[in-house]
């Protein structure tokens, strides 16, 4: 295809962002969106620009426009029922973290999409930051050794506002630590290359959205937890999230210490660093992107290269680079934290089928 021409199904923040990244790429464009709120299809064609068909409904736009891709950015809570609809034809996807909001559709979606066609890519902007995947590149060498921890903190500011506040209740986003944190937990995963088998966290709300109340119910989601996974290989893996947190030094560090050194990434200073144990050969890195790249949107470039990679995928007939597999196995560490954090006890992968 000299053009692979997309549909955007959710026109709110994060579709938009899809939008203009793949205005920015030579290979993409948007050739259609849907959304049921009229607003946020106004935020979609303002970014799309002339020419691009505007739908209310995606079931609409999937069986009369002309595209050959599908980006999925609705909320959370729709991705399942949406993605069924889009498996129906042979359109490539790319599904916006979190894959599903529950445990059991990530099942089913994996075995729903085993039967088709189509690239099936599950969004996780992180794995493409410029320093992360540098990172990622420097751990798969084994540039500090085996590794056998990995840490991952973000610092930050609360949730944003969303239509309807849809995000402002677990049963609608997976809770916290699948709808934010699922991103670390396949990084995570992708660092250990290990099975995920244990997860212990400690968590709560205690000081965000306290004092909001939707149709006479108060935000169900957690602002900070502590996460600790345990691999069947004997790596493990922790994450230091903090949603209250405005101003910090570094919103995102990123550590994989091996047996001879660590790596690295701080977020959004795009630096990457690198030291060995016996002082040898220490990097310091900082990554430059093209102002146009690098503010098209919240993900510091991430998206742009999250589609080149996608478009490259659709063009060569090679798999994605973020599977089905990854995306439900992030959902099931984040789901596992979940319920550990309700139940105060460590979680088995293998009690969510994993």
């Amino acid at each position: 295809m000299d053009v692979i021409r997309y549909g955007i199904i959710g026109t709110g923040m994060m579709g938009c962002e899809h939008i203009m990244n793949i205005g920015l790429t030579p290979g993409g464009r948007v050739a259609a969106i849907s959304d049921p709120n009229e607003t946020s299809r106004s935020w979609g064609k303002s970014f799309a620009g002339d020419g691009v068909e505007v739908y209310r409904d995606y079931r609409d736009m999937l069986r009369a426009a002309p595209i050959d891709a599908v980006v999925v950015a609705s909320p959370n809570f729709t991705h399942y029922d949406v993605l069924q609809d889009i498996f129906r034809t042979n359109k490539h996807i790319l599904v916006e973290k979190p894959l599903c909001t529950q445990v059991d559709h990530c099942h089913r979606t994996i075995e729903a999409g085993a039967r088709r066609r189509g690239i099936v890519w599950v969004g996780m902007e992180y794995r493409f930051m410029p320093s992360v995947a540098h990172l990622l590149e420097q751990a798969g060498s084994q540039a500090v050794g085996y590794l056998q921890m990995i840490a991952i903190r973000e610092h930050r500011f609360p949730f944003l506002p969303k239509v309807d506040n849809w995000n402002r209740f677990a049963r609608n986003t997976g809770g916290t630590l699948v709808e934010k944190c699922c991103h670390f937990f396949d990084l995570m995963n992708l660092l250990a290359a290990q099975r995920p088998q244990r997860v212990f966290a400690s968590g709560a709300q205690d000081v965000n959205h306290l004092d909001e109340r939707y149709d006479g119910q108060t935000p169900d989601i957690i602002d900070n937890a502590f996460t600790i996974v345990d691999y069947d290989g004997g790596i493990r893996a922790m994450l230091d999230l903090c949603m209250f947190a405005e101003g910090s030094a570094h919103e995102v560090e990123i550590t994989a210490t091996g047996s001879r050194g660590k790596l690295q990434a701080f977020e959004p200073d795009h630096i990457f660093a690198l030291s060995r144990r016996d002082g040898s050969d220490r990097e310091v890195r900082t990554f430059d992107l093209d102002v146009s790249i690098g503010t098209a949107g919240a993900h510091h470039g991430s998206t742009y290269f999250e589609h080149v990679a996608f478009q490259e995928a659709i063009r060569n007939g090679t798999k994605p680079v973020v599977t089905i597999e990854d995306g439900a196995l992030a959902v099931a560490v984040g789901a596992a934290a979940e319920q550990s954090i309700r139940e105060h006890r460590p979680v088995e992968l293998r009690e969510l089928g994993f």
